[in-house]
């Protein structure tokens, strides 16, 4: 299988190094990488430039910068890129970001797995943040005897998270592409889901993630929530049911009034048709009953 590697990337001088010499390592070499820097102002452009040299493997696609916007932004700058490739050339279409690091048997590993498995629609690793100062001498050293990483625990480790997304073309094509808003990455499995493809994480197989998820929208946490259940087509009462799980989680009512909030005021379009949503409120409705039960 051939795969497609696309990278889209901002103001990462200090990071996207190390992605790529990581990526230029792997044992599985069926690859071809697209990184697409999206209006840098810093020396994201040069560093990768000098990097490529002479690797056909790689290109690098400069844009100019575009409005900021979570969940869209990344999307359509990862679009470009698969605008500036042929489709037909892949079998496996990935979507990384510019701040992890793999390990050398990563594409391999994950190859194995759609080649063994017909139905294997999404796969990836898991992945893992620092606990402690990160010592780039061992940067490309998965071993971790210092017990240096820990799983990044956002989610479960059967998600396929958003900084290590694989997509068999098939499964890609069958749920129409990613979906340029916010909570994309939790939309596409269950589009996967809508269309019998299976989801499959690697539990053994994890990377580095050199930046912390959405950081810097720690303190938005409950608005975007909000945003999320309206861009997934969720029902008043559904929307009140798992913002109170979050809520009661956190141990903060404040949390549930701020994300109803943000839910109750989105007046946009939905980038999901009639049936995805119909399948999506179902497939909430299951997972709370299996929860409750």
């Amino acid at each position: 299988m051939k795969f497609l590697l696309i990278i889209p990337t901002h103001n990462e001088e200090k990071n996207i190094l190390f992605t790529l010499k990581s990526l230029y390592e792997q044992t599985f070499k069926d690859f071809f990488c697209v990184i697409v820097n999206d209006g840098s102002k810093d020396s994201t452009q040069k560093v990768v430039e000098e990097f490529i040299g002479d690797h056909q493997k790689f290109k690098i696609l400069n844009l100019e910068a575009s409005t900021h916007e979570p969940g869209a932004k990344v999307v359509r700058t990862f679009n470009k890129g698969l605008e500036s490739v042929d489709l037909k050339d892949f079998d496996i279409i990935c979507k990384f970001d510019a701040d992890i690091i793999f390990p050398p048997n990563y594409l391999a590993k994950i190859n194995q797995v759609y080649e063994s498995n017909s139905k294997a629609g999404m796969v990836s690793g898991i992945v893992k943040i620092q606990k402690s100062i990160f010592e780039k001498s061992l940067a490309l050293d998965f071993k971790d005897e210092k017990h240096q990483w820990q799983f990044e625990n956002l989610s479960s480790k059967n998600h396929v998270r958003g900084p290590i997304k694989s997509y068999r073309k098939e499964c890609f094509l069958d749920m129409k592409g990613l979906r340029p808003v916010l909570g994309w990455d939790n939309i596409d499995v269950m589009l996967a889901k809508k269309n019998d493809w299976e989801v499959i994480t690697i539990k053994d197989l994890w990377v580095k993630h050199l930046r912390p998820t959405a950081f810097q929208y720690k303190n938005q946490k409950a608005e975007k929530l909000g945003e999320y259940f309206y861009n997934i087509g969720l029902s008043l009462p559904l929307a009140i049911i798992s913002s109170g799980k979050s809520a009661l989680k956190n141990k903060s009512f404040a949390e549930f009034y701020t994300t109803m909030k943000s839910f109750l005021k989105q007046k946009g379009g939905k980038s999901l048709s009639k049936e995805e949503i119909k399948f999506i409120r179902k497939l909430r409705w299951s997972e709370m009953r299996k929860n409750w039960l």
